[in-house]
């Protein structure tokens, strides 16, 4: 059995299973190792009532001293129990789950396991773990791998596919020599992937992630800087130089560029006149003017005679795109003929947009990635703009010069990557960066609170909408059914909030004519964009949503942006979250809500109320955030890695960029017999489409 092996080559997984893992995204058995955990629960000897630290995830063992009513409000079913074991009493409330009204029993004893928290005087557990006490020492002192599962999947049984994978996988020989083992401090890949889904404690957890995530950082920057467009100029064929459409777009533009803004729009003035071609990241944070200047390069393009093209990440940002430059058009005069182009469009629609970007007849494509499908051909494509995401790579470029010359390059994002890191991820770009500001742009009001000021918050929210404004709720689950079956919460972590359960909730205490909806990234694309699309336009008053709405969506009437589980997230991606809103004329705030109340958690958030300076947070991110720090959600999503996250392994990536700088010089085709195993291993995963080098 192989990394290619089909997944129903596991005993046990039958048409219906493959159905299930196959909405997980696993087809093979390489596929199902390589799901790693989301995250980890330890379960620690129960302590008295009394002993419950608030703010931590305790067991605690007691009696049932009464069940306090059960009620329904809305969809929302609440059971209330009150449980005493001598040295004090805890509240817990259950949701949604009817059955635990026949299963606990007045005067039976229970261990209930879950995130102490306090309102008023007394102490409570929301939708806590239930064991019985001979159950709990079973499990007692153990670390056990929990997933992001789907209805029908549970954790017990993809911990048994999983233990069956491992016993009967081929493992290759270790892919690196015993020198670059040792030299970076690595345990064995076989080694690594048996630690990371059955771990004996956490310091081999932490081995295990380390070489999981140095593959991931080496195997990305050696194709990268290998390549052959790597670190080389590229002859132009493009010379554009400024023309007065430009000069009168910013004459005529209401508002002045800032002083970043006319420093980077200098730097690209020059690349774009130069003999090579533009390869340019341009950092700034949400608001900073990165569009206005990607348009002026794309005015730049077309004034010369040429096309230009402007991929957005989502269906939804592209429209945004495409119906702000029709307003430049309209009220500037703008030499635009724009088109736009998505994977949703009709047949017809997208032959007459093919047709017109063949021609030359549009200047300008706004699109998706369907901008770079086989059957899309250029008359003349001399610049590309990449809008807030990281996707497009050494491999796009390549298909985008077999429809014709090299083009310019120009890559927007709104991540505020420490310079050192950006080096490393970007060593093949120019970086410039906006870190200004306009002035009339309105600071965020920020706070940081615990889960008992979510009554206060609600009531804060249906004021702002009243007020014909409209807020996002991010949540870091998708829904409960993934831990339905035991209730996790997560490693040193309050049980965690997800979309489906909280829209029910938000539902049931908000007044009944706002309008709340739910998004998250399991849904069906044409599901997302309508939902989006409503937010847009405003028939949808509350989105709650996961992290998907990190970007592609714009909507500058949204003033409120409430992060549940705040303290599951790194800071850079909050910061990230926060830029969702203060797009527009009204005041905007943002609310952390943090369940675990742990003072160097708290302290930690609230660097996001001492700025709003994305540079300066994601640095003190990098900064606060060690490796063994394992957390149950992603910090920085936009990149391509799957367990490795540029902020907590920040140190890893270097060190993995140190080893491919290293084996480039002295060997770069892999020729040594040391290295022979590592050749066939990336000559696997080139011919696999692994491609490590799209960001």
């Amino acid at each position: 059995m192989d990394g290619q092996s089909p997944i129903r080559e596991l005993k046990g997984v039958g048409e219906k299973t493959q159905k299930l893992f196959a909405k997980l995204d696993i087809h093979t058995v390489g596929d199902l190792l390589t799901f790693y955990p989301r995250d980890y629960e330890t379960f620690q000897k129960p302590v008295g009532i009394a002993q419950a630290a608030l703010g931590e995830v305790c067991a605690v063992y007691g009696c049932v001293w009464g069940i306090l009513g059960e009620k329904r409000v809305r969809n929302l079913h609440v059971l209330n129990v009150k449980l005493s074991d001598g040295t004090g009493e805890i509240f817990v409330t259950f949701y949604n789950m009817p059955f635990l009204k026949k299963v606990l029993k007045k005067g039976g004893f229970y261990v209930f396991r879950g995130m102490v928290q306090s309102r008023g005087a007394n102490k409570l557990m929301e939708q806590p773990k239930l064991f019985s006490l001979d159950d709990y020492r079973k499990i007692e002192g153990q670390l056990l791998p929990r997933y992001s599962l789907t209805k029908g999947l549970t954790n017990q049984a993809l911990l048994k596919y999983m233990r069956q994978a491992l016993t009967f996988y081929g493992f290759l020989p270790e892919r690196y020599s015993g020198s670059m083992l040792e030299r970076n401090g690595l345990i064995s890949e076989r080694a690594a992937l048996e630690a990371i889904h059955f771990p004996s404690g956490r310091e081999e957890l932490l081995q295990a992630r380390k070489r999981l995530v140095f593959d991931e950082f080496f195997s990305f920057l050696f194709m990268m800087r290998k390549s052959k467009d790597y670190g080389r100029q590229i002859t132009s064929e493009y010379r554009i130089q400024e023309t007065a459409d430009t000069v009168r777009f910013l004459e005529r533009l209401p508002f002045p560029l800032t002083e970043a803004q006319k420093k980077v729009w200098q730097e690209i003035r020059g690349d774009m006149g130069s003999p090579y071609c533009m390869n340019r990241l341009v950092q700034g944070d949400v608001g900073s003017g990165k569009t206005i200047v990607a348009v002026l390069a794309l005015l730049m393009a077309a004034a010369n005679g040429y096309q230009g093209a402007l991929m957005a990440p989502t269906e939804v940002l592209a429209l945004q795109h495409f119906e702000t430059v029709q307003g430049y058009v309209k009220k500037y005069g703008c030499s635009f003929r724009p088109v736009l182009l998505t994977g949703s469009m009709s047949a017809g629609e997208k032959r007459e947009a093919y047709g017109r970007i063949a021609s030359g007849e549009a200047n300008l494509v706004i699109g998706t990635h369907a901008l770079i499908q086989e059957k899309v051909q250029y008359h003349s494509l001399a610049l590309v703009v990449t809008d807030e995401q990281h996707r497009f790579g050494v491999r796009q470029r390549e298909r985008l010069a077999q429809k014709g010359a090299q083009p310019h390059i120009l890559v927007m994002s709104a991540t505020p990557i420490p310079r050192t890191l950006a080096l490393i991820l970007y060593g093949d770009l120019q970086i410039s960066v906006i870190d200004e500001l306009p002035a009339d742009r309105l600071p965020i009001k920020n706070c940081v609170v615990n889960t008992s000021y979510r009554a206060t918050a609600y009531r804060f929210i249906a004021k702002e909408v009243e007020q014909g404004r409209q807020v996002y709720v991010i949540c870091p689950q998708v829904e409960g059914a993934e831990d339905a079956q035991d209730g996790f919460s997560g490693e040193g972590g309050a049980p965690m909030e997800n979309v489906v359960d909280y829209t029910e909730k938000l539902k049931s205490v908000l007044p009944s004519h706002i309008q709340v909806a739910y998004l998250h990234g399991k849904m069906r694309p044409g599901d997302k964009k309508r939902i989006m699309e409503e937010f847009a336009s405003h028939t949808v008053d509350v989105l709650v949503s996961t992290t998907v709405v990190e970007v592609g969506i714009n909507v500058p009437n949204a003033t409120v942006m409430m992060v549940e589980n705040a303290e599951r997230f790194g800071l850079a991606q909050l910061h990230q979250l926060r830029g969702r809103v203060g797009r527009g004329e009204h005041q905007s705030y943002c609310i952390f809500v943090s369940a675990n109340e742990k003072e160097e958690v708290m302290e930690r958030l609230k660097i996001l109320k001492k700025s709003n300076d994305g540079f300066f947070i994601a640095s003190e991110d990098l900064r606060l955030r060690g490796p063994g720090e394992l957390l149950g959600v992603r910090q920085s999503g936009e990149f391509s890695f799957q367990i490795g996250d540029i902020y907590t392994d920040a140190a890893v990536l270097q060190q993995a960029a140190r080893e491919a700088e290293r084996i480039l010089a002295e060997d770069p085709d892999l020729a040594q017999e040391e290295n022979e195993a590592l050749r066939r291993y990336m000559e696997t995963a080139a011919e696999n489409a692994v491609d490590f080098r799209s960001i």
